[in-house]
């Protein structure tokens, strides 16, 4: 399927249904395919052949979530540009991709303005709400000639999306997202996790960013007419207001602002009846959180472990997969990724190419159709994350006896102090369990006795203070002095990325 097909599957079931909500506004799935068609003519009029990449930049809004209908209507393929990122990374991006239209908001000019100059396959720049001397207004990039043709047939080439990997270590590579991958990705999500049954639809609210998981979980949603709200700004209270007010069915956030919605006060009056499926990924969720989160928010909580390699999908946990058969809550489950999604198949790999058992340590690698075609313009990169024929990670992990699949750590995270092997994923869900700690991250730091120590720094929850020495203690008792952090800063918060994972080269930089 194209990404627009998801769109029309939707309009099939009723044009006159809502598809979009942001504020007070509402565009009916008519209206947003004839939106989508315009956008569509205005590419093709200005020369954007078909398999010509796109770029959009903006934060999360419905107009600018539509276009990419439009791109993938007119043969395009959708370039997702995270607006939270610096000038220049963006620009590395654009340059990486070839985009030759790039569709922004005029709170992004002066960053545009910025680069636009050093990308000279960049020909059409199209700012969405404002009239600028150097870029197209909307009104004037939609006003198409009437005899502009949109071919109606997919277009040879399955390529959908490009996606940046970040850049946090090195320069981004740009993943090869394809039709195929996408529908994996929604086949998986529709088999796995509870949706109503028709004639209901689901209600979708999306806070976290359009240009990441939040944008890909719309396009199941949309295969069951469903309506997306969105949400323009990342404000809990508000979050909490749209479930109530818009009956939300279905929600995405990352474990970092679910552990708000669990502080904010507003919760515990807040009715969230209506949710079927709170997904939580992104980032390891601590499985003390989660336990609180399954007792305050509901038995609704649905986990998702994928990767941009390998969109959203690698492996699930339903909601129902968070208790065992008499209600209670599986404390032995809350720590995994859940089981390998139903078109995916997982294996634990040791050195050169082995395939261990059950319980065993190593890298978590993958096949399926899932996965991504490879890195644009980078076959070493490509063939070196498809060796032995599976495609590989980076993650350590093990499948246990039951077939759940734990992720221990990052690979470049784990650390190796007096010779034992210490995954700082154990450390930080021990240091989570205690009531005073609201996040955290564990890294290894440079030692003349130990090689490397662990290292933690940690966030208080509002209002407490934190005993160090209590606190190791703490850690201590629960998994024992080599595992237990040598050294804990306390820290009022934490360097995050774009999408809210905390990021350990930023304070491992602070700390050396």
């Amino acid at each position: 399927m194209r990404l627009v097909d998801y769109l029309d599957k939707g309009a099939s079931l009723g044009g006159d249904a809502p598809c979009l909500v942001c504020g007070e506004e509402t565009w009916s799935y008519a209206e947003v395919i004839d939106l989508s068609v315009r956008v569509a003519a205005g590419l093709r009029a200005r020369g954007v052949a078909p398999g010509a990449k796109v770029a959009i930049l903006s934060a999360n809004d419905p107009v600018a979530f539509a276009s990419v209908f439009g791109i993938s209507r007119a043969g395009g393929v959708w370039c997702p540009i995270n607006p939270r990122s610096e000038a220049a990374e963006n620009r590395e991006l654009l340059d990486l991709f070839g985009c030759s239209a790039l569709i922004f908001q005029a709170s992004f000019a002066g960053l545009v303005d910025q680069i636009r100059s050093d990308l000279p396959e960049l020909t059409t720049l199209v700012c969405l709400d404002d009239d600028l001397e150097w870029a197209l207004t909307w009104d004037d990039f939609l006003a198409a000639p009437d005899d502009t043709v949109v071919p109606a047939e997919s277009v040879e080439d399955d390529l959908a999306m490009v996606v940046g990997t970040g850049g946090t270590t090195g320069s981004p590579k740009g993943v090869l997202l394809t039709g195929t991958n996408l529908e994996t990705m929604s086949a998986i999500t529709l088999m796995s996790y509870p949706w109503p049954g028709a004639p209901a639809r689901p209600t979708y609210l999306a806070l976290a960013p359009l240009t990441h998981a939040a944008g890909v979980l719309c396009f199941p949603v949309l295969c069951l007419g469903g309506k997306i709200v969105v949400m323009r700004t990342p404000d809990v209270g508000s979050f909490l207001e749209h479930v109530e007010r818009h009956q939300v069915t279905h929600t995405f956030l990352p474990p970092t602002l679910i552990y708000l919605v669990l502080d904010h006060p507003a919760l515990p009056s807040t009715d969230l009846t209506s949710l079927r499926c709170f997904w939580y990924g992104a980032a390891p969720m601590s499985a003390t959180r989660l336990e609180e989160a399954l007792n305050r928010i509901g038995p609704v909580m649905a986990q998702l472990f994928g990767q941009t390699e390998a969109p959203m999908m690698i492996a699930t946990m339903a909601p129902g997969d968070h208790f065992r058969d008499d209600g209670s809550v599986a404390t032995e489950r809350l720590s995994s990724a859940g089981r390998p999604a139903p078109l995916v198949n997982v294996s634990i790999m040791g050195e050169r190419g082995s395939l261990l058992a059950s319980g065993e340590r190593g890298e978590i690698v993958v096949r399926s159709s899932l996965v991504m075609r490879g890195y644009l313009d980078n076959p070493e990169a490509t063939a070196e994350a498809s060796e032995f024929g599976w495609h590989h990670t980076g993650d350590i992990g093990y499948l246990d006896d039951d077939g759940f699949l734990h992720i221990v750590d990052r690979a470049k995270d784990m650390v190796i102090t007096g010779g034992f092997n210490v995954y700082s994923t154990e450390v930080e869900q021990a240091l989570m369990r205690h009531p005073g700690v609201a996040d955290c991250a564990v890294i290894g730091l440079p030692d003349e006795k130990w090689g490397e120590r662990v290292t933690a720094v940690v966030l208080p929850r509002p209002g407490t203070s934190i005993d160090v020495t209590e606190l190791k203690a703490y850690v201590k008792e629960q998994i024992g002095a080599v595992k237990t952090p040598k050294q804990i800063e306390v820290w009022p918060d934490l360097p995050r990325s774009k999408v809210g994972k905390v990021l350990k080269t930023e304070i491992k930089k602070k700390l050396v």
